[in-house]
């Protein structure tokens, strides 16, 4: 898929659309992303992205040298699973099948902090929809938890959800890597997001160990976060400052020229 192939949305809200990718390899959806933040930052209508992605390593602004990687790259090359560095805050994180990635092309402005946690709040309530009550922020972290489980006497935080942005132009690229039915054992391959105490979780893995008896649905993930950011997003302001606009805007003066 190229950026000029492009489904069309599944879903128009009133303020951005939701484009369906399906399985895509990640350097194909940040193409993509790169595309689609081009037109968002020059004033075309937000879009939120929902992807799975082949196994892939992304290494944060943070994670310049991937210290927090615990094999070799031999080991990961020989895995098939590609260490890429891109333009997001955080650390290391992992995008692999039964990960719902959800990338928001909004503008931002200079709310990057509000714009934080708005994805945190979506993400909480898609979750909550999903049966997962107990889902939550953690204060000073970026992400979205569950309650912290006892292993071996001591206590691990549960996350489910990481998140990190960059914003460019005043408009945000990137976004939340949900673990729907996730393999959680390639995890295992990194400290997660630089976080020594924490543990990672999904969906699935929640419902077996409560014994829900339920099967987690990615279709399910994908309504629940796409009604999650109508709600959340409803009274976000969506506009983009006037000098970015500005900028955006080609002018005679500012042609290329041979001179």
């Amino acid at each position: 898929m190229t950026p000029t192939s492009l489904p069309d949305p599944v879903q128009r809200t009133e303020h951005f659309d939701v484009l369906d990718l399906g399985t895509l390899p990640y350097r194909d959806a940040w193409d993509i992303q790169h595309h689609l933040h081009a037109e968002v930052a020059a004033g075309a209508r937000p879009t939120l992205l929902l992807v799975e992605h082949p196994a892939v390593l992304t290494l944060g602004r943070k994670a310049r040298e991937g210290e927090n990687i615990v094999v070799t790259r031999d080991y990961l090359a020989g895995q098939g699973i590609e260490v890429l560095e891109v333009e997001r805050g955080g650390d290391v994180t992992y995008h692999g099948p039964g990960q719902l990635v959800v990338y928001a092309i909004f503008p931002v402005g200079r709310r990057v902090r509000d714009f934080l946690r708005l994805l945190e709040d979506a993400t909480v309530q898609a979750l909550h929809s999903l049966g997962l009550e107990d889902a939550r922020p953690n204060p000073g972290y970026a992400g979205v938890y569950l309650s912290p489980r006892d292993l071996n006497g001591l206590e691990r935080q549960q996350k489910i959800a990481s998140i990190g942005v960059a914003v460019k132009q005043h408009t945000a690229l990137h976004g939340i890597g949900l673990n729907i039915a996730t393999q959680l054992h390639h995890f295992d391959l990194i400290v997660p997001c630089g976080l020594q105490d924490t543990q990672m979780t999904s969906v699935q893995r929640e419902y077996d160990l409560r014994g829900l008896g339920q099967s987690a649905s990615m279709d399910a993930a994908k309504a629940a976060l796409t009604t999650a950011f109508a709600s959340v997003f409803r009274d976000y302001d969506f506009s983009l400052p006037a000098s970015a606009l500005h900028a955006a805007i080609p002018h005679p003066q500012s042609k290329e020229s041979d001179a």
